[in-house]
């Protein structure tokens, strides 16, 4: 089932306003139930994480930042 432009739209604000904060949280809390890694250990999984949670999204994100495409086939014909 494929999304409209619209629905990704929308989906992706939900993802970017909920649903990262709470991955950040997360992330976080993940890397605190251990002791404090080195920094660079601590950089290197929030960099790998940061990639990470966007690729199940991808594509929600495709295309979002583009005009409506319906929107400008209507308005050719």
């Amino acid at each position: 089932m494929a999304l409209g432009y619209k629905a990704r739209r929308r989906w992706s604000l939900v993802i970017l306003l909920i649903g990262l904060p709470l991955y950040v949280v997360a992330a976080v809390n993940v890397i605190d139930l251990f002791d404090r890694p080195p920094f660079w250990v601590e950089l290197a999984v929030y960099v790998i994480l940061g990639f990470l949670w966007a690729m199940p999204f991808k594509f929600v994100f495709k295309g979002v930042g583009k005009e409506d495409p319906d929107q400008q086939n209507d308005q050719n014909q």
